[in-house]
């Protein structure tokens, strides 16, 4: 038997309550924010000799667009959560997290709700719903749609001789870059002028 199972015990044991006491301004539901979580367990690590590595383990990002016309940032991460005792023990957990943001912040955000619900799980921490923990929700939104700039058709998701499948945003990106005028255009359409998108 490893500390880290003794060390796991000790902190549900010690672990207080965590009320929602955020509000999530788009939705109004009560939540509780990743800054409490880590302000409730780093204490209670330090004080049991536990410490948290992350590991991701998938990573999907795509664009879409706001009923606004805007454009968002989508990201879906795969967590494994490590949790290691001082003798080297160690337990995991893999967790899904999802974060949306029109800049930059959609994987910060997606590793937050990821290590929050690892550690609501882990230790046992009683939650109410599991609704969307971020203060902003951005407005729905559908895929956003790639189309070849000369004869309109949609970009669809490649897959190259070496196994590695390119996403309908990606190929449409690398097509802008393949030509001197940095427009976008299809697979069809790249090659009557000689140009391939993806190799």
């Amino acid at each position: 038997m490893g500390n880290i199972y003794t060390a796991i015990c000790d902190i549900m044991n010690d672990c207080p309550a965590i009320s929602k006491a955020q509000k999530n301004q788009q939705q109004g539901f009560l939540y509780r924010g990743i800054d409490v979580v880590m302000n409730v367990f780093q204490p209670l690590f330090a004080k049991h000799r536990v410490f948290v590595t992350p590991e991701v383990l998938e990573s999907n990002r795509e664009d879409r667009q706001t009923k606004s016309g805007g454009n968002l940032i989508y990201t879906t991460l795969k967590v494994k959560y490590t949790f290691y005792a001082d003798d080297g023990s160690s337990v995991s957990a893999i967790v899904q997290g999802e974060g949306m943001d029109s800049a930059d912040k959609s994987s910060n955000k997606a590793m937050s709700v990821a290590f929050k619900y690892a550690c609501f799980q882990v230790f046992c921490i009683p939650t109410e719903e599991m609704k969307d923990p971020d203060t902003d929700t951005p407005d729905p939104s559908k895929p956003k749609e790639y189309k070849c700039c000369d004869c309109g058709k949609l970009f669809e998701p490649f897959t190259d001789k070496n196994n590695k499948t390119w996403s309908a945003g990606q190929v449409y990106h690398m097509s802008e870059n393949k030509n001197t005028d940095k427009k976008a255009r299809c697979r069809e359409c790249m090659g009557k002028a000689g140009t391939e998108i993806v190799k």
